[in-house]
C-alpha cells in the first residue's frame, strides 16, 4: 500500500440486511489489504456509503449525506469518498459528474476492486466499476463481522424475478447461488466463534438452487440445522411463489429453524399483482399463509405493502386492507409507490396522486398498528424462550431478547441471575405494545 495513504476506513451503510452483509464483505477485502476500519468519520481517510436504490426516498438521503460530506472534504482535501452498491449500480457516471465529491463509483459486483480503486483515488484518479456479474457470490471471503450475537450470511445474488416496480434485477443482476457446502462451512465457523443466530440472506432466498449438487433452499435449510443444531436459524426474504409445502414442512420439523416467515404480498388486489408481475394470484398467497398455519400455528408472518402503485383504485386499496385482515399479520415493511427508472413500472403513468398515496398509506399503517397491538396482547400472561442479547438502548435497567417468533421482549436487568449474552431464558409476558413485549424472568 502506498505510505501516502491514510489506511482509516469508514462506512456508512443505508437500506436493507443484504447491504449490511456486503458492508461486511467489503470491510474484509478491506482489511486484507491493509486497511483498517474504523467507527468515526473523522479520523478517516476514506469514507464509503454503501447505498440503496430501492425507493427514492433511500436515494435522497445519500445526497443530502454527499451534502453534509463536503464539509469533511474541505477539511481534509486528500479525503476519498465512495458510492457503493445499488445507487452505484443505477447511477454510475452521474454520481462523479454530479457529485462533485464522490472518488468512487462501486456496484454489488466489483468489490474486490476496492482497494485498488483507493489508492487511485489518492493518486487524483476517479474510478468506476459496475460490471455486473453471473458468477460472483464472494462465497471465498469471509465477511468482517466484530459484534453481536447474530450474523447476515448472503446464499446467493441477485433476482430473476423482474417484479414491475422492482430495481433489484438491474443492480445487483441475476440470480446465482453459492455452494451449500460453502454456506455450511460459514455456520460452523460462526458457531465456534460464539454466533448465537445466523440470518440466511437473497432477493429471494426460496429460490435458491446449488447447481453442483441440486439442491435446493428446502435441503439447504436441513443441512444448516444439522450443522448447526444450538443455533437459530432465521432467513429473508421470500416469494410467495416459490414458497412450497417443502420449505414450509421443513420447517415444522426442525426446531433450530424459527418460526417466523417474511412473506411480501405488496397488495391484496388481484389486478394490481397482475400489474406488479408478482406471478401469483390473491388465492395462491392466501393459501399458502394457510399452509404455514396449518403446519406451524404458533409462526408469526410479515410482510411489504406498497400503497399507490400505478392504476390502484380504491377498490384495489380496499381490497389491501381486507387481505391484511384476514392474514393477520404481526407486521408490515409499508410504502407508498416510488417509481425507478428501468423498471416496467416505469413507463406506466404515477396516476396515483401524492396526497392519496399518503393517505392510504396511513389507512395501511394504522390497520397494522391495530393488529399488531392485538396480536401482542394476547400474549400476556404466556412465558416465552427468549435468546439474550443484551442491555436495552432506552433504559440501563433493561435487558432485551428476541423470541424464536422474531419477537422483541424487555426484562429487568436485575432478574438475570448470572444469565449472559446469547443465553436462552424464559420471560413471562406482562405488558404490551404494537412491538415490543415486556416481562419477568422466570
Amino acid at each position: 500500500m502506498n505510505d501516502a495513504i491514510n489506511n482509516k476506513v469508514y462506512i456508512e451503510t443505508y437500506g436493507c440486511q443484504m447491504n449490511l452483509n456486503d458492508s461486511e464483505i467489503v470491510s474484509s477485502i478491506l482489511a486484507k489489504n491493509g486497511f483498517l476500519i474504523i467507527d468515526n468519520p473523522k479520523e478517516a481517510g476514506v469514507i464509503l456509503l454503501n447505498t440503496c436504490s430501492v425507493r427514492e426516498n433511500a436515494e435522497k438521503r445519500i445526497h443530502e449525506r454527499l451534502n453534509h460530506l463536503k464539509s469533511f472534504k474541505k477539511s481534509n482535501k486528500n479525503l476519498v469518498v465512495g458510492i457503493l452498491g445499488c445507487m452505484a449500480e443505477r447511477l454510475r457516471t452521474k454520481l462523479i459528474e454530479e457529485e462533485k465529491i464522490v472518488d468512487l463509483v462501486v456496484g454489488p459486483d466489483e468489490y474486490r476492486k476496492v482497494p485498488i480503486l483507493i489508492e487511485n483515488a489518492y493518486s487524483g484518479e476517479k474510478g468506476i466499476a459496475v460490471k455486473l456479474s453471473k458468477f460472483e457470490t464472494y462465497d471465498d471471503i469471509a465477511p468482517l463481522r466484530t459484534e453481536g450475537i447474530s450474523a447476515w450470511v448472503s446464499i446467493m445474488r441477485g433476482c430473476d424475478k423482474f417484479c414491475s416496480f422492482c430495481v433489484v434485477p438491474f443492480t445487483r443482476g441475476r440470480e446465482r447461488s453459492r455452494p451449500l457446502e460453502s454456506i455450511v462451512k460459514e455456520l460452523i465457523d460462526l458457531s465456534k466463534q460464539n454466533f448465537f443466530e445466523v440470518t440466511l440472506l437473497g432477493q429471494n432466498v426460496n429460490s435458491y438452487l446449488d447447481e453442483e449438487s441440486g439442491s435446493d433452499f428446502s435441503e439447504l435449510l436441513i443441512a444448516c440445522s444439522r450443522a448447526v443444531p444450538e443455533m437459530r436459524i432465521r432467513y429473508s426474504t421470500s416469494h410467495p411463489f416459490d414458497m412450497s409445502d417443502k420449505l414450509i414442512r421443513t420447517m415444522a420439523e426442525h426446531d433450530n429453524i424459527c418460526k417466523h416467515v417474511h412473506l411480501p404480498v405488496q397488495s391484496g388486489s388481484g389486478n394490481v399483482l397482475l400489474a406488479m408481475n408478482r406471478k401469483y394470484t390473491v388465492e395462491h398467497y392466501l393459501d399458502r399463509i394457510n399452509k404455514i398455519k396449518e403446519l406451524m400455528p404458533e409462526c408469526t408472518i410479515s410482510t411489504d405493502i406498497i400503497a399507490g402503485f400505478p392504476g390502484e383504485t380504491d377498490e384495489d386499496h380496499q381490497l389491501t386492507l381486507d387481505l391484511m385482515k384476514t392474514v393477520n399479520f404481526d407486521g408490515s415493511y409499508m410504502y407508498k409507490y416510488s417509481p425507478r427508472e428501468n423498471t416496467k413500472a416505469w413507463d406506466m403513468a404515477d396516476s396515483i396522486p401524492e396526497k392519496v398515496k399518503i393517505s392510504r398509506l396511513n389507512d395501511i399503517i394504522e390497520l397494522q398498528h391495530v393488529i399488531s397491538k392485538e396480536i401482542n396482547a394476547n400474549l400476556i400472561d404466556k412465558t416465552l424462550q427468549v435468546l439474550v442479547e443484551g442491555p436495552s438502548k432506552k433504559s440501563e435497567d433493561d435487558w432485551v431478547g428476541r423470541t424464536d417468533s422474531n419477537k422483541l421482549v424487555i426484562f429487568p436487568k436485575n432478574q438475570l441471575n448470572g444469565f449472559g449474552v446469547g443465553t436462552k431464558i424464559n420471560v413471562k409476558i406482562k405488558r404490551s405494545t404494537s412491538a415490543t413485549l415486556f416481562g419477568d424472568i422466570i
